[in-house]
């Protein structure tokens, strides 16, 4: 887990060769992430440590091994690695317990950076990155916690303003579409943004640690 910008990126055309040994490319993203109109890449990177292989009684053998993201930035004859951050994710084969994992996605949006967790009927949370200081900052954190279609809670925080949102549901027998939201809006205290690469484990990362 590390800032990567002073990597040789001479002669470094395609993103694979990013790939680190003994990591395999478990996904690839691209989209401009800092405004120059030109496609950088996001590689989601996963480990393979053997003994990170397990067999599970019910579901039997699984790959236990933590992902990452390495952040290339495309210059035109050659992508500029910015961010590595190798294990911040669990795998996608961890235990969710008597419901499935939450589902892991990255997206590159607007110039943004996202990184979306989807737990079916138990809601969502997302967090949102922006390129500045040769790093990729936290800026905004969303969260719903749900009862099948009803939401019961949302959480909303600008970093860059430092306000939180929270919206709690007090009609209990909602269906979804016909809650009815009562609004709590907070600051937050906050030294300096969050960085993507020192995220340790995206698990504990929560509202985004502040």
């Amino acid at each position: 887990m590390n800032h990567v910008a002073s990597i040789n990126s001479t002669n470094k055309l395609e993103p694979g060769n990013f790939v680190p040994k003994g990591y395999v490319l478990a996904e690839q993203i691209n989209g401009d992430l800092n405004g120059d109109g030109l496609a950088d890449c996001v590689l989601m990177v996963k480990n393979t440590l053997k003994n990170r292989i397990v067999k599970d009684p019910d579901r039997g053998i699984l790959d236990r091994n933590r992902r990452g993201l390495i952040v290339l930035l495309n210059k035109k004859d050659h992508y500029e690695p910015v961010v590595k951050n190798l294990s911040c994710f669990s795998s996608e084969n961890e235990d969710g317990g008597v419901y499935y994992a939450p589902e892991l996605m990255v997206s590159i949006e607007k110039g943004k950076l996202y990184i979306h967790y989807a737990h079916g009927r138990y809601g969502y949370w997302k967090y949102t990155f922006r390129y500045g200081k040769n790093d990729f900052e936290l800026i905004g954190y969303d969260a719903s916690n749900n009862t099948g279609p009803r939401v019961d809670r949302e959480v909303s925080i600008n970093f860059l303003t430092k306000r939180r949102l929270e919206k709690n549901n007090t009609n209990e027998q909602a269906s979804g579409g016909d809650e009815v939201f009562e609004e709590k809006w907070t600051d937050i205290s906050l030294e300096g943004l969050a960085k993507l690469s020192e995220v340790k484990d995206f698990d504990d990362f929560g509202e985004g640690g502040w």
